[in-house]
């Protein structure tokens, strides 16, 4: 054996100890690819070691590679066998710290608020329900029938005009979005016997310009009381009550003569403006009162259409606008914010109503 092959035994010796150690040591998947670069590779030390068997003589090389090959196969079956024990502790690591305990309570979800009109319809239906008043809802999609003949508005009256009501079919049967709440007057007294007293929240519509108080779409609160000797004063009285538990004992109510075909005598009814203290505001048009609604005594034609005696029983009517309502309490300027889907004013809503 000559120096050469000794020289080469000693430090394919050497680098198999060394490779092992460090094998031994390597403990997490990146420390497995870079041992397995520093022996292994294209430019680690064993590849480095076998292309200096030409260095020796074609005696020796056949030897000295065959114990190269025999020392590089032990250092790829050491590192298959390690590298599987270190990916298996590194898969058992990553689900440990992925693992969820079920037997813990789920976390509770972000809510968002009610919407301030959801809230008020609410806060409506307790106020009312004090005053003996029932809760009940109609169809939005209603047909003239009901949007308009039983509410004694005949065919040629202009709020049948296109202008004003969204038609949704006219061939066969005259079929609207409702423009008002009005319609359950006739619907709930055509299946109740007197006395009645109910309030219909709801959406209406109306084909007509936005301003910082209308809305081609809206919410309406309808009112009906029917039963015998029903008089001006206790519609009166009712709303009035209304304005004192929705917006303190300091508010002022005023009403005055109005007309609507399906109540007579007819009233509008309006509170001084809270926004502007009354002084005047683009919400109140500078008048210093906003308008909530109209209200007045059924019409004896209405109670006969559906089968009432209008000579033993007398009723009120009101429809109010719920976001009116809402502007008032919270002090908002413009009615067009509420379907606004603006996320800021629907917290502020919140935060005020809390």
């Amino acid at each position: 054996m000559t120096n050469a092959t000794t020289t080469f035994d000693t430090t394919l010796a050497d680098l198999r100890d060394r490779a092992l150690a460090a094998l031994a040591v390597a403990d997490d998947p990146e420390a497995m690819a870079a041992w397995e670069r520093a022996y292994l590779g294209a430019k680690g030390e064993l590849t480095g070691l076998l292309r200096g068997l030409g260095a020796l003589s074609a005696a020796e090389r056949p030897g000295a590679g065959r114990a190269a090959n025999a020392v590089k196969q032990e250092l790829t079956a050491a590192f298959a066998a390690r590298n599987e024990a270190v990916a298996s502790v590194s898969l058992e690591a990553q689900l440990a710290a992925d693992a969820i305990d079920v037997t813990l309570p789920g976390r509770a979800p972000i809510l968002g608020a009610e919407h301030p009109v959801t809230r008020m319809v609410a806060e409506l239906g307790e106020i009312f329900a004090l005053m003996g008043f029932q809760t009940v809802y109609g169809p939005e999609v209603e047909t003239g029938h009901y949007n308009f003949d039983l509410l004694n508005i005949p065919s040629d009256h202009p709020a049948r005009d296109v202008w004003d009501t969204m038609i949704v079919q006219s061939e066969r049967e005259e079929i609207v979005l409702r423009t008002h709440t009005s319609p359950m007057q006739a619907r709930t007294m055509e299946q109740t016997e007197p006395p009645v007293r109910v309030i219909v929240p709801g959406r209406a519509y109306r084909y007509e310009a936005q301003d910082a108080s209308h809305e081609w779409m809206f919410h309406q609160l309808e009112g009906l009381a029917v039963d015998e000797r029903i008089t001006l004063a206790d519609l009166k009285g009712v709303l009035t009550e209304l304005a004192r538990q929705l917006f303190g004992p300091q508010r002022k109510v005023r009403f005055r003569c109005d007309f609507f075909p399906f109540v007579e005598p007819g009233v509008d009814f309006a509170v001084d403006c809270a926004i502007c203290g009354g002084g005047g505001c683009r919400v109140c048009k500078q008048t210093g009162w906003l308008e909530m609604g109209g209200a007045g005594m059924v019409h004896p034609r209405v109670l006969r259409g559906v089968g009432y005696d209008p000579d033993r029983y007398t009723g009120f009517a009101f429809g109010l606008g719920i976001e009116r309502m809402i502007m008032m309490k919270y002090g908002v300027d413009d009615v067009r914010a509420f379907a606004g889907n603006d996320l800021r004013f629907l917290r502020r809503m919140a935060r005020l109503a809390a």
